[in-house]
């Protein structure tokens, strides 16, 4: 019997191979304390239909490259657009607040540059 697992699928770049993760709970043995923990799974997806996002349903198979093993059965739930457009947004917002950032550093470094000259003029 092949193992069934379902997880997110966390990238889609490759050309038919999706990067799959099972999120996994358990109770830390010694401490008690519930820990989180992921698996990251290879997965052959022959037409391209998943997408990242997407919650999908994958089998065992035998081995297609060094890291690939587990093949995809179908997708149990497709991403929405609104949480993709949300990722791409935050990740936009980072970009200009770090060239802001930037900006601001050398804006700084110009204006002390500008102090300097004019105490050494006078």
């Amino acid at each position: 019997m092949k193992r069934t697992l379902t997880g997110t699928v966390a990238s889609d770049k490759a050309s038919k191979t999706l990067r799959v993760e099972i999120e996994r709970r358990f109770q830390h043995r010694k401490y008690g304390k519930i820990v989180r923990a992921r698996t990251v799974c290879h997965v052959h997806d022959e037409e391209e239909q998943a997408a990242e996002g997407d919650v999908v349903e994958i089998v065992e198979c035998p081995p297609r490259s060094k890291t690939k093993r587990w093949d995809l059965v179908r997708i149990v739930k497709k991403a929405t657009d609104v949480s993709r457009a949300a990722e791409q947004a935050a990740s936009a917002e980072d970009e200009s607040l770090d060239a802001a950032a930037d900006e601001a550093d050398t804006s700084e470094e110009t204006t002390e540059e500008t102090a300097e000259a004019s105490a050494e003029e006078e």
